[in-house]
């Protein structure tokens, strides 16, 4: 049976896209079958000829399936700004419907193990009444967080946990990721998560300079 699964994070900048690449390639290591997404980015650049998010073009590289671009990243938005306010400027409408069903149909492609990532974190508005959670509460996915490891992560952390429980969802694992090289205290920070989140912690991965999900992958074990 497949395993599922929505990669989510604690910020922006949470190492989203290094963990969810990594899990891919821990994934491929262990001789599964792996199809990845990003249902909606914000930022695109010219990349090989096209139009195209960074994010969702190394989802698309690091798994085993090969899709094409318009698959992993059904909605790209021009500017890396909150969705709903890059989408009213280019005169665009999201809706969690839509990203939903995007999901379910890149599902019906059979893989051992799928990766959905998702757009900054658990809230991040898609309008003024819906939020890429809604998206996702009605999928049967678990979800993996990502915490970015800096000053602050732990109220951060708790606050994504409180809400996911609220929403109904079930938190697969979370992974510790170091966004701040000089943090200070960040194991006993680690440590205090590990207290207080009632899920596994599928791994804590050091600060890159250069990010490696193939070096990340050796800090992690799958959910």
């Amino acid at each position: 049976m497949s395993k599922r699964f929505f990669v989510t994070g604690t910020d922006t900048d949470a190492g989203k896209t290094l963990i969810a690449c990594a899990i891919l390639e821990k994934a491929k290591a262990e001789g599964l079958t792996t199809r990845a997404m990003k249902p909606l980015a914000a930022g695109s650049e010219d990349i090989e000829g096209q139009r195209q998010n960074i994010d969702a073009y190394l989802l698309q590289h690091h798994a085993t399936e090969s899709l094409d671009y318009s698959q992993v990243n059904p909605v790209l938005l021009n500017a890396p700004a909150a969705p709903h306010i890059v989408a009213e400027k280019e005169n665009r409408r999201l809706s969690a419907r839509q990203l939903t069903g995007f999901i379910n149909g890149f599902m019906m492609n059979k893989a051992d193990f799928y990766v959905v990532e998702g757009a900054g974190g658990w809230y991040v508005p898609l309008s003024y009444r819906e939020t890429v959670a809604d998206a996702i509460k009605p999928l049967n996915l678990s979800v993996i967080l990502v915490v970015g490891l800096k000053l602050g992560c732990l109220n951060h952390a708790l606050l994504t946990l409180k809400a996911m429980h609220s929403d109904g969802v079930k938190l697969a694992g979370w992974v510790g990721s170091q966004v701040d090289p000089e943090m200070a205290f960040m194991e006993e920070n680690v440590e205090t998560l590990k207290n207080m989140i009632g899920a596994p912690c599928l791994g804590v991965v050091p600060f890159m300079e250069n990010p490696d999900p193939v070096a990340a992958a050796s800090y992690l074990r799958l959910p």
